[in-house]
């Protein structure tokens, strides 16, 4: 087992890995940047050290910062979280060359399954349903040359994207000329690959993931499926736990196909699912996600805690390949924006006091009298409420979401409120045009 975890991130996800630390009786250390000094998971870790000033490119996306913080604390492994480098095989690599294991699967399997393009690749040779697409395209000729044998409307992705960044929809000929060197570039400046690809559009789809695990054993378990289709811009904002909506057949087929590819630690395997109800395959994480806390809700594993033990040549607690959920979770992300606008909104919380209550969980990485900055992602705190029954889930989350104050900087609870409250989310299934169609076509209307 390792000895002391470094932790390259910040906020919630830096406070929810220290806590999985401390009850492995492992010592911590935070990472923050200039005007993280004063940050919750800096007070909670045991040690802490400032890698650089403010923008992520001078300290959390900084290599050699981290690995040296790593090295004058005598960290033996380092936590990635979620976003940042945490997908990053370079990094994973400069780890290893250090003798600092990182937690997380191996250079080479993140890099099959990481990329997508790759990852579209590795689900072609197993047998995985994918939409119609095509691998990176060098060039405009060669996407209009594809699109016009797969048809419109199509997606045109980034190979390195993430989290809906990186992602046009393009609805004609016109459209995707307009687009391509445009997308290439953001490709390029905001992932270090210029790469694109087309895929086939689906303009109402539910997006339903699979939670993975593997140990470095031979051992791999499904622990089960996360609706995830209230999204604005690509973007999650409440995630459900979900039954069985992908075929037990294709959930052996994925596992086996990680398996083979020498696939251990963590991983989210991410589906389309059509107005048919046919499932696709969109993309794979290979890291924890924000979403992970609806699975520990209804399974009661600790991801976090399982993603360290086989990181550090552990095996599964769980010896079954798919664990039965127990009644029904909801998260909803809190962020600090406009409701209205979505625009970011920082400050300093003034005031915070969160919801508690039998099945209400806060993950959270701040508190009342913390500088929220300018430079990074708006996710204050995730709410996830657990219930016998999916009914019983929403009306908790209402009651959660009243309690839950934040002063000083706007966050999207209302948002979240008038979500819960509209008869459509009540009574499902969920498509990722809810939003678009449900609220906010809605409030323009009025």
């Amino acid at each position: 087992m390792f000895r002391k975890v470094l932790i390259a991130n910040r906020g919630e996800i830096a406070v929810r890995v220290i806590r999985a630390c401390k009850e492995l009786g492992l010592r911590t250390v935070a990472v923050h940047s200039e005007c993280d000094a004063e940050a919750l998971h800096v007070r909670l870790a045991n040690e802490a050290v400032c890698i650089g000033p403010s923008p992520a490119p001078r300290s959390y996306l900084h290599i050699p910062a981290l690995v040296a913080a790593a090295e004058i604390t005598g960290a033996d492994a380092i936590h990635p979280g979620y976003g940042f480098l945490s997908e990053s095989a370079v990094f994973a690599e400069v780890c290893g060359r250090c003798g600092i294991s990182f937690i997380g699967p191996s250079a080479k399997a993140m890099r099959a399954w990481g990329d997508k393009v790759s990852a579209r690749a590795q689900a072609r040779r197993f047998g995985i349903p994918l939409l119609p697409g095509t691998d990176a395209l060098p060039d405009l000729a060669s996407a209009l040359e594809a699109a016009s044998g797969i048809g419109y409307p199509l997606m045109l992705k980034a190979s390195g994207g993430g989290g809906g960044r990186g992602l046009k929809i393009v609805r004609d000929a016109e459209a995707l000329r307009r687009a391509f060197d445009g997308a290439r570039a953001e490709a390029k400046a905001g992932f270090g690959d210029p790469q694109v690809f087309l895929e086939r559009y689906v303009e109402r789809p539910r997006h339903i993931e699979l939670q993975v695990l593997a140990d470095q054993h031979g051992n791999i378990m499904c622990a089960g499926e996360r609706e995830c289709s209230i999204q604005r811009r690509h973007q999650k904002l409440l995630e459900e736990s979900s039954p069985g909506i992908i075929a037990p057949a294709l959930v052996e087929r994925a596992l086996g196909a990680l398996l083979e590819t020498g696939y251990h630690s963590l991983g989210t395997l991410e589906f389309i699912v059509d107005e048919r109800g046919d499932p696709y395959f969109l993309e794979a994480n290979t890291r924890v996600q924000v979403e992970h806390a609806v699975t520990e809700m209804v399974t009661g594993l600790d991801l976090v805690a399982e993603q360290i033990l086989v990181s550090a040549g552990g095996r599964l607690t769980v010896p079954s390949k798919q664990v039965a959920p127990r009644g029904h979770a909801i998260e909803c992300r809190i962020n600090a924006e406009d409701p209205v606008t979505f625009a970011p909104s920082p400050g300093r919380i003034t005031e915070y006091h969160p919801p508690g209550g039998t099945g209400v969980r806060v993950d959270g990485g701040v508190y009342g009298g913390s500088l929220v900055p300018p430079y990074y992602d708006s996710l204050l705190a995730k709410v996830i409420v657990h219930a016998s029954t999916r009914p019983r889930a929403i009306a908790r989350m209402r009651r959660a979401l009243e309690e839950f104050i934040v002063e000083g900087v706007r966050t999207n609870l209302p948002l979240h409120r008038r979500i819960l409250d509209h008869p459509r989310f009540a009574n499902g299934p969920m498509n990722t045009r809810f939003l678009d169609e449900a609220l906010l076509h809605e409030a323009d209307a009025s």
